[in-house]
């Protein structure tokens, strides 16, 4: 009986479901982080970057900041050239990204159950595992820009700003959570402090004033130190000469069609891998945005934020695209995949909400069968896009892909 009643409080304890879900898709992870052996997708251009470094104690990659790439020499440091050196460092970033997630719901008032789902939605999205468990960029970036928004929901302007510095460090495109809050601050209905000057200060500052001191650690040497607008405007130049017209790439795809063409990119390991966004939370993609954005208008704060870092790391693309013809790829969708289960994850609780405290009639089952519906959905797009079931569905309904 004292087991049972223990473990009856343990079920109840609030960070029960946040603690299975981390657990659990740790332990995916790290089940399968010696698959494929090889490198993997731009694997390649990293971990042959990061061996250059260590080696030459330069950098092969010019057209971005060095942190990333520093962290993955890191990695490979500690564990080895291998695929344990490459990955672990990604994953328990990615873990921690999945944490911080969970808090920065529950700070802008999602319930519990809400919270919970945003979690596992995000947590079990097929982009979002697939890429967390490699050496890319994006993983690290991604990482800091979270803990901005969760720092920036606390009111820990400096923090916040610090973490945008770090994240563009990463990966340029990091500095959209600058904007993201940024336009949550400005519509924002609470009460708007002006110390959040300090985060546009701060993300600036750490960003110039680091970047020489770890090209340093690149070069091991002071003279490895440069100029860092010139840098940045270096960066810009090389990313801005990868456009439609010159790249021939066959899974270039603009983001536009992100939204209405499901073209997964699968590749050729064993087990296999699929670059695509789940299906459950693709098709949704369009509705969720609106939901958060009617939730916006009634001056909701979670809805607000998820249309502001929606807006910010994914729809700015299209514009962007259009007037610079720069090369797109579906995997850019990675930083704007939480905004949706943020956004989905308030939905199905309002659902799950109205199940409960409807007191009979068909629409209370109806709302109880939207919920697991798209649970079940999102369960199975993770089963079929996902390497654990040694089947390429994909490749086997020979849905129309990019190879």
């Amino acid at each position: 009986m004292e087991i049972k009643s223990k473990l009856n409080c343990f079920y109840r304890w609030e960070f029960f479901w946040l603690t299975v879900i981390v657990l659990g898709t740790l332990i995916l992870h790290l089940s399968i982080v010696n698959y494929p052996p090889t490198v993997i997708l731009d694997e390649t251009h990293y971990i042959g970057d990061a061996r250059n470094i260590i080696e030459n104690h330069e950098t092969l990659r010019g057209e971005h900041p060095p942190l990333a790439k520093l962290l993955i020499v890191a990695g490979i440091k500690i564990f080895g050239d291998n695929p344990w050196g490459w990955r672990v460092l990604p994953i328990l970033f990615s873990t921690a990204t999945v944490l911080m997630f969970y808090f920065l719901c529950r700070k802008l008032n999602m319930s519990n159950t809400a919270a919970s789902l945003a979690v596992f939605l995000l947590a079990t999205e097929n982009l979002f595992f697939m890429l967390s468990g490699l050496a890319m960029l994006d993983v690290f970036s991604l990482t800091f820009m979270m803990a901005a928004f969760l720092l920036y929901v606390y009111r820990r302007y400096i923090s916040s700003g610090v973490s945008i510095g770090l994240s563009a460090l990463s990966k340029l495109t990091g500095a959209l959570a600058l904007p993201a809050v940024g336009i949550h601050w400005l519509f924002s209905q609470r009460g708007r402090s002006r110390w959040f000057m300090l985060t546009i200060i701060l993300s600036i500052v750490v960003f110039l004033g680091l970047m020489p001191v770890l090209d340093m650690a690149v070069t091991q040497s002071s003279s490895g130190a440069q100029n860092p607008v010139s840098q940045v405007d270096n960066m810009l130049s090389l990313t801005s000469s990868l456009t439609f017209a010159t790249v021939e790439h066959p899974s270039k795809s603009p983001p536009w069609e992100w939204l209405y063409t499901y073209k997964p990119m699968p590749f050729n390991y064993i087990p296999h891998w699929t670059a695509a966004i789940s299906f459950s939370i693709w098709a949704l993609i369009i509705p969720v945005f609106l939901y958060m954005l009617w939730r916006a208008i009634k001056r909701d704060e979670a809805g607000l934020f998820g249309v502001s870092w929606f807006f910010t790391t994914y729809l700015v693309w299209i514009p962007a695209t259009i007037i610079t013809d720069r090369v797109t790829y579906i995997y850019y969708f990675y930083p704007a995949v939480g905004a949706i289960c943020l956004g989905l994850g308030l939905g199905l609780g309002q659902l799950i909400d109205f199940f409960k405290n409807r007191p009979s009639g068909k629409l209370k089952w109806l709302a109880l069968s939207i919920v697991i519906l798209i649970l079940a959905a999102h369960v199975i797009s993770f089963l079929v896009l996902s390497p654990f079931i040694p089947v390429d569905f994909v490749k086997a309904i020979g849905m129309n892909t990019t190879h």
